[in-house]
């Protein structure tokens, strides 16, 4: 057994720390996931007006922005009975799939590539055979999905990959420059000499760092829409009843013209070219090598129990605890599916309906392993969360100081993070868990007359399956399936977008440009008490908002987020969440560079920063990795 400590895994948005025993074949045996820092925004929700929700809780996060929001709204528009007018559900769709094509494309490239391809591997490449390369991966892996019946707004594509030798034997000379420098600065604090980036030639590195450098400059344009939709970006604005920009076909200072939805065409269109030419072919050309290599490693919990809530309302709906919500999904994954990996046709599905969202047996947190206390008559269970209650009791560490850490109490309090429920069972949620869905639904015959985005999905699982040689039950439920399905839900979430964008032309051609139902505005027109709940499939899985409303102020407010779900900690009666299954199945080849473990991580796209910790059987600290980049790496001698 042995005992590392790697602080912080680095290229992730929040904190997370991460506790792991390694056997001496290098098996992860058991695993434990902190988070920790506390939000508190639920707090701060109590007593402010439900109008307002939607700005306060946003600021949970810059990264996955306008998922908060969209929740927020969501949620209260539940609880206050209003229905949004068509402009304000297309605008806000596309806002949403405008979110989900740049996250995907950011966390691939900036947050998760390194983990696969290396600039120092990238040095030994020949660039007449990286040219030769990149032409024959595009012939291989681009898979040619589109919407159907889509508009034609461009007369070619503006974004596609350069394939020359000069333009590869400039890239590796910028990159040989800073390797040489001894200044890595993007490219600091990695183990660039650990066997898994000898998996790929050097020209596979090349090509993917090469794109590496093109995406930080792209990825800028795709949010253009919440800029004219929301105003700016992060944090676009929406308002209680629909969307705040006015729309004018003929009024050149409107805040939607012509002119301006022109703009966001071309940033849907370019959204859609980038992970058609450069997101998915590279992707599937890391990931195919990895499954030669037979390292199908690292699924965890996604091969017995996944959840997702559904996505995309095709039509403004009444609400969610009426299910209107759930009859009107463009993406009817709105369920749970146990033990994929026995077979898709044997495996379990369990639809979620709007009884099961208002059930308080079915959705339910607990604070067994967190530093929260419930109520003394509650102490011991699980509660739904419009009971939800964020009392913070932090009990400090096992071993070392409330501020320096040394080793975490597993069987007492370690995590800011609640253990969310579902059945009083633990559930991955994400673009895996939605594409397993799908798949399973339509394996058993329950997914009648898909829709065209359902039937894209199907489409995009069989033609993996073929390039990779795998059945669907094989590749899916692993750390190699869980990052193409971000992936393949990229290019699905790029052609969402132009699907919803088509609507909107064609409903404002129609004459019609409301944009807010302001019926409830005014608080006289609410009741005394109402509840809402809120449900969005964000990039990162299954997102939920759960506001009571009491005297026109929000009484209670309950965020329970995909990261809650898949980094929540340990539950006694119901085993590990994701992130530590998934580390228990995951092999470390050398422990004092455990690049295994930071990339089963980075796999799931954390909304928070982390720290890696091992054990031997003695608990003897062997190392401390340190991964600051603003400090290096360093080992620290065996005491």
């Amino acid at each position: 057994m042995k005992h590392v400590v790697v602080d912080p895994i680095t290229r992730i948005e929040g904190h997370l720390r991460a506790e792991v025993t390694v056997d001496e074949s290098g098996k992860v045996t058991d695993a434990i996931s902190s988070g920790t820092a506390w939000r508190g925004l639920e707090l701060v929700m109590h007593n402010r007006d439900p109008r307002d929700a939607w700005a306060y809780i946003q600021r949970i996060c810059g990264v996955c922005t306008t998922a908060h929001a969209l929740a927020s709204v969501r949620a209260v528009e539940d609880a206050l009975q209003i229905r949004i007018p068509k402009n304000a559900n297309y605008i806000r769709n596309i806002m949403a799939a405008t979110l989900t094509v740049q996250d995907h494309l950011v966390h691939f490239y900036h947050l998760h590539a390194l983990d696969w391809v290396s600039p120092v591997e990238a040095l030994a490449a020949d660039t007449i055979a990286t040219a030769n390369l990149q032409n024959k991966v595009l012939e291989t892996y681009k898979l040619p999905f589109r919407t159907p019946n889509a508009s034609v707004t461009e007369a070619y594509e503006h974004d596609f990959p350069a394939a020359t030798p000069q333009y590869f034997a400039e890239i590796q000379g910028k990159v040989k420059a800073i390797v040489e420098s001894g200044q890595l600065g993007i490219f600091a604090a990695n183990w660039w000499d650990h066997p898994d980036y000898k998996l790929l030639p050097p020209e596979v590195h090349l090509m993917a760092v090469a794109h590496y450098l093109e995406m930080l400059d792209k990825q800028r344009e795709l949010v253009t829409p919440h800029v004219i939709f929301g105003g700016k970006n992060p944090h676009p604005h929406y308002v209680v009843g629909g969307m705040p920009c006015s729309i004018s076909m003929t009024d050149g200072n409107a805040p939607v013209n012509a002119a301006r939805l022109s703009i966001v065409d071309r940033a849907i269109n370019m959204g859609r070219t980038l992970v058609n030419n450069y997101y998915l072919p590279d992707l599937l050309a890391i990931g195919t090598a990895y499954v030669k290599a037979g390292r199908v490693d690292g699924g965890g919990l996604a091969g017995e129990r996944v959840l997702a809530y559904g996505s995309y309302p095709l039509e403004p709906n009444k609400g969610t605890t009426n299910g209107d919500f759930f009859n009107n999904l463009l993406v009817r994954c709105n369920g749970v599916v146990e033990n994929f990996k026995g077979g898709a046709k044997s495996a379990k599905f369990t639809e979620i309906a709007a009884e099961d969202i208002t059930d308080p047996a079915v959705f339910t947190e607990g604070v067994e392993h967190s530093w929260y206390t419930y109520p003394d008559e509650q102490q011991d269970a699980d509660l739904h969360p419009w009971s939800g209650v964020t009392n913070a009791q932090y009990t400090g560490p096992k071993v070392g100081t409330a501020t320096e850490w040394k080793e975490l109490n597993e069987q007492g309090k370690y995590s800011w993070l609640k253990t969310p429920k579902w059945r009083g069972k633990l559930c991955e949620v994400g673009p895996l868990a939605r594409y397993i869905i799908i798949y399973t639904k339509a394996q058993q015959g329950l997914l009648t007359a898909p829709t065209w985005a359902e039937q894209m999905m199907l489409d995009q699982i069989d033609a993996v399956s073929k390039v990779l040689g795998l059945a669907p039950e094989v590749w899916l439920p692993t750390m190699v399936g869980r990052t193409a399905a971000r992936g393949l839900d990229c290019q699905l979430n790029a052609e969402i977008n132009k699907f919803f964008f088509d609507k909107l032309i064609a409903n404002v051609k129609s004459g019609d440009t409301e944009v807010v139902n302001n019926e409830h505005w005014n608080p006289d027109t609410w009741p005394q008490k109402s509840k809402g709940v809120g449900l969005y499939e964000a990039p990162r899985g299954g997102l939920a908002h759960w506001v009571t409303i009491k005297d026109d102020k929000v009484d209670n407010y309950q965020c329970v987020v995909p990261t809650t779900w898949n980094a929540c900690p340990r539950d006694d009666k119901a085993g590990h969440g994701a992130y530590e299954r998934a580390m228990m199945d995951t092999h470390v080849a050398i422990p004092d560079k455990p690049l295994e473990i930071v990339k089963v991580i980075r796999s799931f796209d954390p909304c928070m920063a982390c720290a890696t910790h091992m054990f031997n059987a003695k608990g003897e600290k062997i190392s401390i990795v340190t991964t600051d980049p603003t400090s290096g790496t360093h080992v620290e001698p065996r005491k």
